[in-house]
């Protein structure tokens, strides 16, 4: 396999998307998280802390994405400079890495979406008891 400038340089938009997609889902996590903190100071509940706790674990798995895409862009620096000094195995491991991070970034996003359906269930089981209660 051949690494020319513009293969690693096919990364770029798309980890700058994630970026944003990321940095979206963060902070829409930290206004839930507060409102929840708010909520959960008033009234208590252990429904509350459930989806805090789900909170937290959800937010050190967008640390882990971004971390990991960060690294992904890196790499994808560092191959760029490796193609342009004519290091090639360097290009290609350099290369590969950025690939395998941006797996872990999505895969650990993968999982954060999973958990972000459990925290909803949870808030339709809530719901779903409270409208039995009112029957």
């Amino acid at each position: 396999m051949q690494i020319n400038l513009t293969t690693p340089a096919l990364l770029f938009p798309g980890i700058s998307l994630l970026f944003l997609a990321y940095t979206n889902r963060f902070l829409v996590l930290a206004a839930l998280i507060r409102e929840l903190d708010r909520r959960y100071r008033e009234q208590g509940g252990e429904l509350l802390a459930e989806q805090i706790i789900n909170l937290r674990i959800r937010l050190q798995i967008i640390v882990w994405m971004q971390a990991a895409g960060v690294v992904s862009f890196l790499l994808s620096v560092v191959t760029m400079l490796a193609v342009l000094s004519d290091l090639v195995l360097l290009a290609r491991i350099s290369f590969v890495l950025a690939l395998v991070t941006m797996l872990v970034s999505l895969g650990c996003s993968f999982w954060e979406i999973r958990l972000s359906i459990g925290a909803l269930k949870l808030q339709l089981s809530d719901l779903e008891q409270i409208n039995d209660r009112e029957r």
